[in-house]
């Protein structure tokens, strides 16, 4: 926010008759010598081409500050006398909507003896943060502010800081809970298992990569990248001794991962994520299939049948208990979507005749049934608890698939076969990268809500502070 300077600006006193409350400042440091001044300030909350002009009132609070006269010097313990005196303005924590600054006066002593070369000598001001030109109360206010969620532009607003300067503060309180000597802290608690994913950090295709605890949803380490080269930083950061007591990393199907893992703690168990198996087969097999034979009835003039096919993407998706549950409710008239008059929305009741049209659509083609065959085969598979009765399931999936001499599901069979060892070991662990996604879903909100965060270490600083919050209401 900018400051202007305006003809504007007024200065009026208050008066014991006007109803003023006199309370204690809670800095026992700070003695008050005179009636606090109201000052009128007009602040710029927009930008230079788009000014938002906002009136703000000021308290001012002068006083000096409250130290002992018989201070001696620190060289030659002489006494030190009184040779004028500074003054600073502070910024203090807001009353209400009124900003308010605490102006004190200290002493600049000298040192009484001629031969000593302390020439002189100013008192620091115990209530004024180190870095900042705002009281230590202030910052406390601040950092408070940002422990319940505000954003950096919102904290800014309410104690009249500028946005860096809170953002220093935020970071400087970052740094001392996840750093030491500038190097990030190793986990205080021994995982059992992992999670690793990359995610979209600008535009641009700049990608990070994150490894986070599964039982706890702790962010464990943040990385530029999605290669090799992170994991390995990752495993020299926790150390040999740390990763030998790791069970299983959940992952998605991205190689590199796997392989750096396995390179540098062979006894490591890689658990493919189950999400992404169910995706693939959703997006590259059950959705390519049905555009496929739409495609292929158009061009035989069957446009009828073609017709069919339309709005069914998601009759394919689900389960068949998911079909049977949305006919029940509508037949018992659930309501989806209540009525609004205000914008004429009008009301949304479940429709049924789900698993009647996904039986027709069954009928009519003979990769539909495989489709749905396969679909309840991978969820089977994946209730099993025995490592070998899921590898037996998942290598009958792969048979079935081949013997479609189709495209999509013999591209669906290679793939369960490259990755079969890291599918099955689902069985035993029975992990998933789902707390995973949950935390990248908090990763892309954190970003939106900052508009985006230039500074990559303060940015990963958050997201890893962001991990570990608690709800405070």
């Amino acid at each position: 926010m900018n400051y202007t300077e305006t003809n504007t600006t007024t200065q009026e006193y208050f008066v014991p008759e006007c109803g003023v409350l006199f309370f204690d400042s809670g800095i026992p440091e700070f003695k008050q010598t005179e009636i606090a001044s109201s000052l009128t300030k007009h602040v710029n909350f927009g930008t230079r081409r788009f000014p938002r002009i906002r009136e703000i009132k000021l308290l001012v609070f002068s006083g000096i500050l409250d130290i002992s006269s018989d201070k001696v010097c620190p060289k030659c313990a002489k006494k030190m006398v009184k040779n004028g005196s500074l003054t600073v303005t502070l910024n203090h924590v807001p009353i209400g909507e009124m900003r308010s600054l605490i102006r004190v006066s200290y002493p600049r002593l000298r040192c009484l003896n001629n031969d000593c070369s302390f020439s002189s000598w100013s008192p620091k001001i115990p209530f004024k943060d180190k870095r900042h030109r705002i009281t230590r109360a202030l910052k406390d206010y601040t950092i408070s502010l940002l422990e319940w969620g505000m954003t950096l532009k919102t904290a800014a607003f309410i104690t009249g800081l500028d946005k860096m300067t809170v953002k220093s503060i935020h970071k400087e309180l970052l740094k001392k809970k996840f750093t030491v000597n500038d190097k990030l802290i190793k986990p205080e608690r021994q995982a059992n298992y992992l999670a690793i994913d990359e995610f979209k950090l600008h535009n641009g295709y700049k990608y990070a990569t994150v490894i986070i605890d599964l039982e706890t949803g702790h962010i464990l380490y943040l990385a530029h990248g999605k290669k090799k080269a992170v994991v390995y930083d990752f495993i020299k950061h926790v150390g040999q001794e740390w990763m030998a007591k790791v069970k299983a990393v959940s992952c998605d199907m991205n190689s590199n991962f796997e392989e750096a893992f396995k390179e540098k703690c062979p006894a490591i168990d890689i658990v493919y994520d189950h999400f992404h198996i169910i995706k693939n087969f959703n997006d590259k097999v059950i959705t390519a299939v049905r555009k496929d034979e739409q495609r292929r009835l158009i061009e035989e003039g069957k446009d009828e049948e073609a017709a069919h096919l339309k709005k069914t993407k998601y009759i394919f998706m689900s389960k068949r208990s998911t079909l049977i549950q949305k006919d029940n409710d509508a037949s018992a008239g659930k309501l989806v979507s209540k009525a609004g008059q205000l914008f004429n929305k009008p009301e949304f009741k479940a429709k049924g005749g789900n698993e009647d049209r996904y039986e027709n659509l069954l009928e009519e083609n003979k990769l539909f049934f495989t489709i749905d065959f396969v679909k309840e085969q991978l969820d089977e598979a994946y209730k099993s608890t025995n490592e070998v009765e899921m590898c037996v399931r998942i290598q009958e999936i792969i048979d079935i698939c081949k013997d479609t001499n189709n495209n999509r599901f013999s591209w669906f069979a290679r793939l369960l076969e490259n990755h079969l060892q890291g599918i099955y070991t689902f069985a035993r662990y029975h992990i998933s990268t789902g707390k995973l996604e949950g935390i990248n879903n908090k990763i892309k909100t954190e970003r939106r809500q900052g508009y985006g965060y230039p500074d990559d270490e303060y940015f990963f600083l958050r997201l890893m502070e962001c991990s570990r919050k608690k709800t405070r209401y």
